[in-house]
This record gives C-alpha cells, structure tokens and sequence, in this order.
C-alpha cells in the first residue's frame, strides 16, 4: 500500500519557498481569506496558516459545498462556531458575488473606517489563501465577474501570486495553493489526494482507487451498487476493483479488468460529484 504521509512530502522544496512567500504577504494584506473543501473541511485547512495569520481579519469559506453532504454542511458550520470561528458556504461555480463582498467589507470595517476618519478612502487588499485544488481561483474570477486566474481541476495551475481588482476599492490576491511539510494522519493524507490536492502522477492511482472505492461502499453503498453494477460493497482490494470493471463493463481482450480507465472514471466521478453529495469527514463531537 502507498504511504500517502511520503506522498504529501514530495512538496517540500516549492512549499517552502511559496510559504516565505504567503508570510511576506499577509503582513501587507488587511485581510485572509481561507477556502478549505467542504468535503473535507478538517484536512483540507492548512494548520500552519493559523500561525501565519496571527491575529489579521480572516474569513473562512468551506468552498465546492454542492458537492458536500447538506446536513454534513450544517454540522461543520456548527462545529467551527463552536470552536470560536465563524464559516461561510460558497460554491464557486453559484457563488452569490455580493453577499461575499459584503462578508469582506464587513470584516474589514474597523481598518477602512480608521482610514477615512484620517481623510483617506482605503482600498482593501484581501489575501485568498488554501491549499492546492480548493478552487482559490475560481473564486476569484466569480467574484470578479469573469476569467481573469487560470483554473483547473488539478493541483499547481497557480504557480505564483497575483492581484485582481474587484472593484475601485477593493482588490483580492491568487495564490498558490500550500501544503504543509508534515502530515501525521494517513486517513487525511489518503483524502486529500481523492479531492486533488495532490498530483495523480506522483500517486499510485489503483491502489487510491481501491482505498476511495472501499470507503464509498462504507458511507453510500447502495449508490456505489447502482452506480458500478455491483453486487457485493463488502468486497476489499483488487476484487472491489474488479468488480466494478465488470459492472460497468471496462475490460479488455480476454475479459482482464481495465484497471487505468477505472481508476480514471471513479476519480473523475468522484470529484465531479456525480457520485451524490459527498463529506468524507465528521465534525468532532470532542
């Protein structure tokens, strides 16, 4: 099996040049804006952003929350009230760009308020900040009102930092997505790569494949039944995967599973959330 620990520390060298980075430009920004993936929302956040952060304005945004399980939704909200930190849903594909706006306007009111008691209209620099894949720029371009950061649906499409003017007064910083260098809990290291925020290429793809389709048949199995034409969600390794090639019919010459193209599909169906609304996390009750 893959130990997707080592897998998250194949990042070091370019995280540890985009943290000194991110350090460096918080400390000109007025505001942090964390996105974190609402399927996730525990693993998806960064622990190191909280020292970076320090005591700077901040508004949290559990983003892709369409894809997420709606009373899951509820509970993480919940959850990060009563850990003293307020959260917002968004889905940067319906994301409503005003209410958003005036979630930041509002978080920065005592900065431009000082500001203009001194005669000066202050213009807010807001920092989105996240890990890779959590749909930073997406967001942006929505609250922009068109394409103006590179997107994608993979990790490192932004590979540096760039600002986009909101409107007159307001202006938001894209930045790369940053991973921390060490990560103790292999169930979290194993579904951050399901979401993405790892490259496939540096991953043993059947072997995650396996993992995401055993924990499927655990929270949703009779979705996964109808979905891949399968009988038995008890099976383990290699039969689940060969199970499901025969569902669906991916095989080639000699009836030999298509283990590359189920491997592809489920991911895709996954991340796509054609699987239903999915959470992979519960809040904890400690």
């Amino acid at each position: 099996m893959s130990d997707y620990q080592s897998l998250i520390n194949w990042y070091p060298g370019h995280m540890a040049k985009t943290k000194r980075q991110l350090q460096d430009q918080i400390k000109r920004t007025d505001l942090v804006i964390e996105i974190c993936d609402a399927r996730l929302p525990y693993a998806s956040r960064n622990p190191e952003l909280a020292g970076m952060i320090g005591s700077k304005a901040h508004l949290l945004f559990m983003n892709k929350s369409d894809l997420s399980d709606t009373q899951m939704n509820s509970l993480w909200l919940q959850y990060f009230k009563k850990q003293g930190k307020e959260a917002f849903l968004t889905d940067s594909t319906r994301m409503r760009g005003k209410e958003t706006i005036s979630l930041i306007h509002h978080a920065t009111r005592d900065i431009v308020d000082k500001a203009l008691a001194k005669g000066v209209r202050k213009t807010v620099r807001a920092m989105v900040i996240g890990i890779p894949n959590v749909g930073k720029s997406t967001f942006i371009n929505h609250l922009n009102g068109r394409a103006v950061t590179q997107i994608g649906d993979h990790p490192g499409v932004t590979r540096s930092s760039q600002w986009v003017k909101i409107s007159p007064y307001l202006e938001l910083l894209d930045t790369p997505g940053l991973l921390w260098p060490k990560l103790e809990d292999q169930l979290s290291a194993r579904r951050l790569c399901y979401i993405g925020s790892v490259k496939d290429d540096v991953l043993d793809l059947t072997d995650l494949t396996v993992h995401l389709l055993e924990d499927l048949c655990d929270l949703i199995p009779d979705k996964i039944k109808e979905r891949f034409r399968i009988e038995d969600t008890s099976l383990k390794g290699t039969g689940l995967l060969d199970s499901v090639c025969t569902g669906r019919g991916w095989l080639m010459k000699g009836a030999r599973p298509d283990y590359d193209r189920c491997c592809s599909v489920v991911l895709d169906e996954f991340r796509a959330g054609k699987l239903g609304r999915i959470t992979l996390e519960k809040p904890s009750t400690e």
